[in-house]
């Protein structure tokens, strides 16, 4: 499916530029997200995402296809799987930034295939949920790009490496960002997990 969303950030377009083209500078920006490694232009990491009672961590791998400095203009790939087999969702992203207003605008074009759970949401609720973590991400990246770092020689860097240790992220909540229209489809589905749930119960205490 093809999803389309804007977002804006009160920075300039060359500071904007230097953070979305850095996997470890801006991963934190992105609900949900941790990079694990970077390997020139590919990288690997996680994302978490909960679905009401229902937690799934998806491992996966992106690559930057093109980085076009002067259009200001990114194209990613990523694809991941869940960790328990539950569903699998792969992305390719085309970012352009332009400066507006003082600040940056960025026009985000995603070519989104899901599978599992999450599909169930369809392509409206996705579009709206994914408008949703874009505007937590610009919100994110504008603090960060506020926040003055300490100058200091940046050492030349390895090809591979590992990313030092991230403070754990928070998980990206779908049924709280769709709203009561996601709640309500789910009702259903988790009247009957606490059916099983309780019927298992019994029978274990009626074994002893």
């Amino acid at each position: 499916m093809r999803l389309d969303h804007e977002f804006t950030v009160p920075a300039g377009v060359e500071d904007v530029w230097k953070a979305v083209i850095d996997p470890e500078y801006v991963a934190p920006c992105m609900p949900g997200a941790t990079v694990t490694k970077v390997e020139g232009d590919t990288f690997s990491g996680t994302v978490k995402v909960k679905l009401g009672p229902i937690s799934l961590l998806y491992k996966g791998t992106g690559e930057f296809l093109k980085k076009d400095e002067t259009a200001k203009k990114v194209v990613i790939k990523a694809a991941g799987k869940d960790a328990r087999g539950a569903g699998t969702a792969s992305a390719t992203v085309t970012l352009t930034l332009t400066e507006r207003d003082g600040g940056t605008h960025g026009a985000v074009a995603t070519e989104l295939s899901v599978t599992g759970k999450p599909a169930q949401f369809g392509r409206g609720m996705i579009s709206e949920v994914g408008g949703k973590i874009l505007d937590q991400f610009a919100a994110r990246l504008a603090e960060k790009l506020g926040t003055p770092e300490e100058p200091e020689p940046e050492p030349e860097r390895p090809q591979l490496r590992s990313v030092p240790p991230i403070p754990e992220s928070e998980s990206i909540d779908l049924v709280e960002l769709a709203g009561d229209s996601v709640a309500k489809r789910l009702r259903p589905v988790l009247a009957i997990g606490a059916a099983i749930a309780a019927f298992l119960l019994i029978r274990k205490l009626l074994r002893r």
